[in-house]
């Protein structure tokens, strides 16, 4: 079988070996044709994405070879059969993925797997959530800077962090909010505007015993958020400060066999 990983620096793999495809031009075109997902990307956006806004003459034949090139290399790596078709028309290509995978696709399956398993079974999504971060390797394309592959960045990062926003979900569903401080801590910091880390790291400090710890929480994100988007907090993460302050039972942590939400909606 043969896979691709994207996140983290590209590489492709095979049963037959593997290659990091070092070129940069080979690069920007196996990525480009990745994230489009299956499919057809014209050879104008091709060109941008390979070449940037000043394309070389001729460019049209150089971008005809690197496809040829590409191709060859995907044939070596399987090649009994070829799981990745490299395919192209007078209007562009398309990389088809016939039974081979790529890492962020199955990234995104298994987030879907624990949002679904996690109401009732906190302890398997948390599972779930923990083996599908150990995908990435680093930034998605980090060395790659064209905006198709920017946009795909984006969007695999975003799911990322959503992805830990349920597994700290799950893990203080399933009453484990010490365990977890020091990841949700890293999570605030890089990501310090975003309030459902600093809710989260709210409601762990707090059923841990360090209300004073919670409440600052609080302040400094508010802080932020004033100073640098002029924006309140949410009415979710006020009530939640509001509920800190007057020891809202809600918050205490779930009893044995217990699964409860991570934040209650506390008026």
């Amino acid at each position: 079988m043969l896979e691709f990983f994207v996140l983290g620096r590209l590489e492709a793999r095979s049963v037959h070996g593997g290659t990091t495809l070092r070129g940069s031009f080979q690069r920007s075109l196996l990525l480009s044709l990745l994230v489009s997902e299956g499919r057809m990307v014209s050879s104008e956006a091709l060109v941008q994405e390979v070449w940037g806004e000043d394309p070389p003459g001729g460019v049209g034949n150089a971008l005809q070879a690197h496809v040829s090139r590409l191709r060859k290399k995907l044939d070596a790596l399987e090649p009994e059969r070829t799981r990745a078709r490299l395919v192209g028309d007078p209007h562009g290509y398309q990389l088809l993925l016939d039974g081979a995978t790529l890492d962020a696709d199955a990234f995104a399956r298994s987030v879907r797997e624990a949002r679904a398993a996690a109401p009732e079974a906190p302890g398997r999504a948390r599972d779930t959530l923990r083996a599908a971060l150990l995908r990435w390797r680093g930034p998605a394309l980090a060395d790659v800077g064209g905006v198709l592959c920017r946009s795909a960045a984006a969007r695999y990062d975003e799911n990322r962090v959503q992805a830990l926003e349920l597994l700290f979900d799950s893990e203080l569903a399933l009453g484990n909010h010490a365990h977890v401080l020091g990841e949700l801590r890293e999570a605030c910091a890089e990501n310090p505007l975003r309030e459902r880390f600093c809710e989260q790291l709210m409601l762990a400090l707090y059923r841990s015993g360090r209300q004073a710890e919670a409440l600052e929480t609080y302040r400094q994100l508010w802080s932020r958020l004033t100073e640098e988007l002029g924006i309140e907090p949410s009415p979710l993460l006020r009530r939640t400060e509001r509920a800190i302050l007057r020891h809202d039972p809600q918050l205490a942590p779930p009893g044995p066999r217990t699964s409860v939400p991570s934040v209650p909606s506390v008026a």
